[in-house]
């Protein structure tokens, strides 16, 4: 089980690790993930409260504070216990608020001591009453003064500081709270001396102990920790504006209708099942189903697709997008945490709270950074003591070695950047799962591509009509309609939608009677009285069509990865419609751009190797496997992995599963099932294999990001540790604690202010536009004069008669039509109900008694006319 843990106390990477070190010692505890950024750790436990107790109570002798989030009811898809997120702009305000408040009152009184303290050596108007020798003792009591409220308002630095250093875990804080306070302890010890001098009239001795006075550095050692620290809040604030704009998409209220009335009641309030009206210009509050009217959605807050989409009865809506256009009302399907918009949410907060390898390597160095920082203040003390025997001068340099180090920066490298990352990915489209998985992804060299669905649209079109000179597209499509309606095909649905576009109601008159499928071949029909044929060349055969230069445009359709279907009415051929899964617009400039980034592609699909060849041949792909079952593709993943690549497997079907799960990164498209979404490491929400390159992208980007924040820290930290134990001071080069506590405190601010530069990353752009693929009447190829010769079987055609008995009602006339049909050599039937004949156009080597054995077989009584 996982769940989140609310930690209090924590500023700097060492801190972190002693407290994941701390939660991962329990028993029962899996695994514990520290996020410094959030205050927060996941954990994976065995679940019982014992265990939560113990853990917190770990956690509480390690010298911080835990508490568990409250869960929220049901678990999710994962079976993992979902946690609330909190409000992270309320959050980031009440720590920028309180950092301000600190800030302000430390500046108050530093401001003052520090003009008092250094006024007199930098030629700065001396303060009346507290200027010369003789006023010397009441200049040192009004810094004391000045000083005691600074070490108050930030008590806290000292307070945690001391404590897990008690625990033998020091942190930032400790470096802190044993400068500042070395200092001050010293300066008292100062004043004393001074007060003693005075009372023997040693105004010599007093002077001297008076330059012992290191109250100004005291104070404004916190003061400028303080300032670094405001802005850093600041800009760790901005690193959830992710998460925070995703919470404020959605609508506070939602007009439901109840008891024949409309009701505006709050968003949380509205239960599955209830009716919500959504005019244009208003958020669609929770996720649904249009059960009336329509609308154009700007879906763009969800997917990052701009482009509106045109929702009606029976499309599914989601929650937090806007009615750009028309009204509609809609039945909720999900609420509360289950919207698609929390899941999101809940995603990229998991992404941000889980550890990158690379910030693992941090937690390492900053396990044991402070402990060494310390180890090396006191060995310039001893060192310095050891040289100059000046006490003052060896207090100095160590002060200045603890309050330079800044284990912050390390602490602050990897989860500002991922944060930041995972926030632009998912205003993006692209939810990346897992802080892992966007640091894999960077390493990609080869992507193995789904072709259905991910490549491909995923929904049958059709591409060309190509009709027998003399034959009107429109009567080509009135018969091919009448015919594939009664069809489920997902071959005859493209085929009707192609006719509604292009021709509607064009066959809403057409009487169609003696339907029938053959199985591997096509459809039969009669329409209109006229003896329709649809499928393949072999059916076509089999009825004696004669097909001509229809059959060669066919092998070049099929070479083209197209299904050609022959359309025949009265025993003559009329044209070919042929059909395809078009390629989506941005699949071939996706696959360029992977090919510029230096990432090979494979295409890999179970379709037939002619199909496969002309899609990848569109595409670009570097290579194409055909014909492969879903195990094989993980298989196929395995042996890329075996050879030393790094895949990336995209996909969208439940038969991607396996692969997904075993590529190093899997990214499934948005549209795609359940299944491949929960086996995937990254979702590209808007289906759009171009997001494959930018998920790619915006990891190397990160990484990058990450790499410079970790080089910054590391490098701070080995030149200024040095420097400030005073390495340099030979070359006329030392530096003063107030000048290491800023420096410590604005280098978090550089590492977070660098990682904050990928607010302003951007997908790349690629030629074709993402968005809905359907067929428009357009973009259909239309040719007309293909010619055909006179069909074999009306050259030798002649009609027969029969008379049959026991014919009751349309069943029997469609049983009767269905097995003359089934004779070899019958062109067309004809059954009349009211006559009792059936008449059947057919080869004049058809037997009579065929035709009689083949309606008594249909347990109808017959004789010829």
């Amino acid at each position: 089980m996982r769940e989140t843990f609310d930690i209090q106390g924590m500023t700097c990477a060492a801190c972190s690790s002693r407290v994941q070190k701390a939660a991962a010692g329990v028993t029962g505890v899996a695994e514990a993930n520290v996020n410094l950024l959030k205050n927060s750790m996941e954990l994976d436990f065995d679940g019982t409260d014992a265990t939560a107790a113990a853990v917190i109570a770990a956690i509480g002798k390690a010298g911080y504070g835990a508490t568990r989030r409250v869960a929220a009811a049901g678990a999710g898809k994962s079976g993992r216990t979902a946690a609330p997120v909190p409000a992270p702009g309320g959050t980031a305000a009440k720590a920028i608020h309180e950092r301000l408040v600190q800030l302000v009152v430390s500046i108050c009184f530093s401001a003052p001591l520090f003009y008092v303290a250094m006024g007199p050596m930098l030629g700065w108007p001396e303060v009346p009453g507290l200027d010369g020798m003789n006023n010397m003792m009441a200049s040192a009591l009004t810094q004391l003064l000045l000083c005691v409220p600074i070490l108050f308002i930030n008590r806290r630095y000292f307070i945690v500081g001391f404590r897990t250093l008690w625990h033998r875990s020091p942190n930032m804080d400790s470096l802190i709270a044993i400068g500042s306070a070395a200092s001050f302890a010293y300066s008292v010890a100062a004043l004393y001396r001074m007060a003693w001098a005075f009372g023997a009239g040693d105004m010599a001795a007093a002077h001297e102990a008076m330059h012992g006075l290191y109250l100004d550095s005291a104070g404004m050692i916190l003061a400028l920790i303080d300032l670094g620290k405001y802005f850093e809040a600041r800009a760790k604030g901005r690193t959830t504006d992710a998460i925070a704009a995703l919470m404020d998409l959605a609508p506070k209220t939602a007009r439901v209708q109840r008891d024949g009335a409309e009701v505006e009641v709050p968003t949380e309030d509205v239960a599955v099942g209830d009716r919500v009206v959504v005019r244009a210009g208003e958020s669609v509050p929770v996720d649904g189903r249009v059960v009336e009217g329509a609308a154009s959605l700007d879906e763009s807050a969800i997917t990052g697709e701009s482009v509106p989409v045109e929702k009606g009865v029976g499309d599914r809506v989601t929650g937090a997008t806007t009615s750009t256009r028309g009204w509609f009302v809609m039945e909720a399907t999900a609420t509360g945490d289950d919207t698609t918009l929390a899941g999101i949410i809940r995603l990229v907060d998991e992404a941000t709270s889980s550890k990158a390898p690379i910030e693992r390597m941090a937690d390492k160095i900053a396990g044991v950074f402070v402990p060494a920082v310390m180890g090396i203040a006191a060995v310039t003390f001893v060192d310095w003591m050891a040289i100059s025997g000046d006490f003052a001068c060896a207090l100095n340099h160590c002060i200045s070695v603890l309050v330079i180090s800044c284990p912050c920066a390390l602490g602050l490298a990897t989860p500002t950047a991922i944060m930041v990352g995972t926030g632009r990915g998912a205003a993006n489209g692209i939810l990346i799962k897992s802080a892992e998985a966007l640091e894999t992804a960077c390493g990609i060299d080869y992507v193995v591509l789904d072709k259905t669905g991910t490549v491909t649209a995923g929904r049958p079109q059709v591409t060309d009509v190509e009709l027998v000179a003399g034959v009107a597209e429109h009567d080509l499509a009135r018969l091919a309609a009448a015919v594939e309606r009664k069809s489920e095909h997902p071959l005859a649905e493209a085929i009707c939608a192609y006719v509604d576009a292009a021709w509607p109601g064009a066959d809403a008159d057409a009487a169609v009677e003696g339907f029938s499928q053959v199985a591997g071949g096509g459809l039969l029909a009669s329409v209109d009285g006229r003896a329709v044929v649809a499928g393949n060349a072999r059916l076509m055969g089999d009825k004696r069509v004669a097909l001509g230069a229809l059959a060669e445009r066919a092998d070049v359709l099929a070479a083209e990865g197209k299904t050609a279907l022959f359309f025949a009415a009265g025993g003559r051929a009329l044209g070919i419609v042929a059909v395809a899964d078009p390629v989506k617009p941005t699949s071939a400039a996706a696959i360029a751009r992977l090919r510029e980034m230096g990432v090979k592609t494979l295409l890999l699909t179970g379709d037939a190797q002619a199909t496969a060849e002309a899609v990848a041949a569109r595409v670009g792909v570097d290579d194409v496997v055909a014909g492969v079952l879903p195990a094989q593709k993980e298989v196929r993943v395995r042996e890329l992995q075996e050879a030393g690549h790094r895949v990336a497997m995209v996909g969208d079907g439940i038969n991607d599963a396996p692969a997904l799960a075993r590529a190093d990164v899997g990214i499934a498209i948005g549209a795609g099932t359940d299944v491949a979404i929960g086996s995937a490491d990254v979702v590209l929400m808007r289906s759009d294999p171009a997001d494959v390159a930018r998920a790619i992208e915006l990891s190397r980007a990160t990484m990058r990001n990450i790499k410079q924040n970790l080089f910054w820290a590391l490098f701070y930290n080995a030149i200024c540790i040095p420097v400030a134990a005073g390495v340099l001071v030979g070359a006329g080069i030392t530096l003063n604690p107030m000048i290491g506590a800023a420096a410590m405190g604005f280098s978090s601010v550089f590492v977070v202010g660098n990682a904050l530069r990928l607010r302003t990353w951007k997908p790349s752009e690629v030629a074709g536009k993402a968005g809905k693929t359907c067929a428009a009447p357009a973009e259909v190829s239309v040719r007309t004069d293909i010619e055909v010769p006179t069909s074999e079987a009306k050259e030798n055609m002649m009609e027969k008669t029969l008379k049959v008995e026991g014919m009751m009602c349309k069943h029997c006339v469609k049983h009767v039509t269905e097995a003359l049909q089934q004779v070899a050599g019958v062109e067309s039937v004809d059954v009349s109900l009211e006559a009792g004949t059936a008449t059947v156009a057919c080869a004049d080597d058809v037997a009579d008694d065929a035709l009689l054995a083949a309606v008594r077989a249909a347990d109808y009584e017959c004789q010829m006319a």
